[in-house]
This record gives C-alpha cells, structure tokens and sequence, in this order.
C-alpha cells in the first residue's frame, strides 16, 4: 500500500511537471529555443530634439538586457544566429523638468529612456514585436545627475529589461 502511494505520487508529481511545457522558474518560457542574440543597441537619442548624450549607454544597457536574459532562462547567449533576436536602438534618454516651486523653478527632475525593439523567434514566428519601451527616475533639483546616474540607470535597465523579457518571454 506505502508502495502504492509513493508510486502515485511520483506519477502525478511527473504528470504535472511534463504539463508545464518548458517554464523555468523565473516564468519564461522558451519553448523550444535554446540561443539567443543581442546585437549592441545603437544610440540614437541624441537624433531627437531635448535628448542628451551619455557616453557608454548603449553598451551598458545591452549588458544589462544580455544579463536580464541570461540570469532568467537556460538559454545561451551567442554572437550571431540565435534562435531568439532582440535588436533595437536606444531613441530617447533625457533630463525633463517635473514640478515647480513657489519660485518657479523645478524642485524635481525626471531622466527618461526609452527604447525601440525588435523581437524575433525562429522557434515561434507569431511571438515577434517591434515595440517601445520606457522609464523614467525622478530625482531632486539640487541633486546633480552625475551624483544619482548610476542608481537612475540600474533602476531604468531593471525596469526596461524586465518589460522587454515579459513582452517576448513570459507566455503567460
């Protein structure tokens, strides 16, 4: 009877998991992909009137999109023909004024960023977009940007970065 009640449970435990298709544990499924590829986003912020320019950034946020795919699937990343492509271009990143004081000017400011993406899947030809992503982080005015940038930056990268996989990954 013990014997029975293990072999039950083990079965259904199998059952349940084959059903599952191929998830892991972050939500992201890959279906039968097993590569992808993130060629460097190219900068093209500065081509939009009120957007700076930040040295580095299109490297430092295809790292971090690298990473966010990386640390939430088994999927490997390679140079070129990956079963997954997400290309794209970085088309704003600014400093914007938010709310006034009583004397008229800004007690805070909001650095934008943005990005287009392209997102194709080999495996599943319906599953690819072409979308914008944004966020923003608010800081005070007395505060200088160079002071808050590398905290703005995470907090945008985490944000964007997580809305890209969602789009693309998180067959929910």
């Amino acid at each position: 009877m013990k014997r029975l009640k293990t072999y039950l449970v083990l079965s259904l435990t199998a059952i349940c998991l084959q059903g599952c298709g191929v998830y892991n544990f972050t939500g992201g499924n890959v279906g039968t992909a097993t590569t992808f590829t993130i060629p460097t986003f190219q900068n093209y912020a500065t081509q939009n009137p009120g957007s700076t320019f930040e040295p580095g950034l299109e490297r430092d946020f295809t790292l971090a999109l690298q990473d966010r795919i990386l640390n939430q699937t088994s999927l490997d990343l390679v140079s070129s023909n990956g079963d997954l492509l997400y290309e794209g271009e970085i088309v704003e990143y600014r400093i914007s004024p938010m709310s006034a004081t009583a004397n008229q000017t800004a007690a805070q400011n909001r650095l934008s960023m943005a990005v287009n993406v392209r997102f194709y899947n080999k495996t599943k030809e319906d599953a690819d977009f072409e979308q914008r992503f944004s966020f923003f982080y608010d800081y005070d005015d007395s505060v200088q940007l160079s002071s808050v940038k590398d905290e703005a930056l995470e907090v945008i990268f985490e944000r964007i970065t997580q809305d890209i996989f969602n789009a693309s990954l998180a067959d929910w």
